[in-house]
């Protein structure tokens, strides 16, 4: 095999694992990621992913967007005064420093789509742009995985 040929096949293969890298100087690599919706019809929907800061220096999560829903916000779930866990926008965004990995997952930080445009079907990919305070905006693809239980996202730290 050339070595074209290698790099063609190692190319293929990291397309296919879902992970994207930030071009230039400053590289976020954003892995694990998928979408769910409760029900076929449901208005709403989140994505959950983990994101390595691979520059060297701290960033910040800032901004997502999607055309997939009316609003695509950053969330996270906050307890309230009164004990009970409520989701609310994050307009600060999610710190990233420098070597670490932030997760978006349930129960925590993650992305919400509010006004969903479609219906969010098991293997649709979703298309997001996420960014970011100094290394601007990495483009992403999210497939929809309605069977995916809560603890099978992996066992990544903030």
């Amino acid at each position: 095999m050339s070595l074209k040929s290698v790099f063609l096949v190692a190319a293929a293969a990291a397309a296919l694992v879902g992970s994207a890298f930030a071009d230039g100087a400053h590289k976020f690599m954003v892995h694990d990621q998928y979408a769910r919706v409760s029900s076929p019809i449901a208005k709403a929907g989140a994505a959950f992913m983990a994101i390595t800061n691979q520059t060297h220096a701290d960033d910040r999560l800032i901004d997502v967007r999607s055309d997939v829903a009316a609003r695509v916000q950053l969330h996270t779930h906050k307890e309230g005064d009164d004990g009970v866990m409520k989701m609310m926008h994050v307009e600060e965004g999610f710190a990233i420093a420098e070597g670490d990995t932030h997760m978006l997952k349930r129960g925590g930080d993650h992305i919400m789509f509010m006004g969903l445009n479609q219906a969010l079907n098991h293997g649709d990919v979703v298309k997001v742009t996420l960014v970011f305070e100094n290394a601007g905006e990495i483009e992403i693809e999210v497939p929809v995985d309605l069977e995916r239980k809560a603890e099978g996202h992996g066992s990544h730290s903030n």
